[in-house]
């Protein structure tokens, strides 16, 4: 599907001083991200965050307000990250069903885990988007 702009819906998870990250490991090497992905037809923004969550993390969660927005923009970024121009919802969440965090059966490409990383260690790791402040 060709996009004008894609958007992503993004499960924002604090708990005891540490944020809830998706492992990859591809040709950009080891990086993390929030559980997240492309709003697909007939599904709110909303929706989309609760289906990634469960996707990449096998968890439930209830999403709470937006805690802000990232755009990605290739023509600005000499393309660094691909060629699909994107604007990134990311809204603050809560796991609800007391599950804990796993690597789901079916994980997306280059998924190799599912980590909760202390804030204080944000700066020791490679995060899209760079959203450690």
């Amino acid at each position: 599907m060709v996009y004008h702009i894609r958007v992503r819906a993004c499960a924002l998870i604090l708990e005891n001083d540490s944020i809830l990250l998706v492992e990859f490991n591809d040709e950009n090497g080891l990086h993390y991200n929030l559980p997240a992905g492309g709003v697909e037809p007939n599904e709110s923004v909303v929706e989309a965050v609760r289906r990634e969550a469960k996707e990449e993390a096998s968890i439930d969660v209830e999403v709470g307000p937006l805690a802000f927005v990232y755009e990605y923009a290739p023509h600005l970024n000499s393309s660094k990250y691909g060629e699909t121009h994107s604007l990134g919802l990311m809204f603050e969440c809560k796991i609800t069903d007391g599950a804990i965090p796993k690597l789901p059966d079916n994980p997306d490409p280059n998924q190799t885990d599912v980590k909760w990383i202390k804030l204080t260690e944000l700066n020791n790791i490679v995060l899209y988007p760079n959203i450690k402040e």
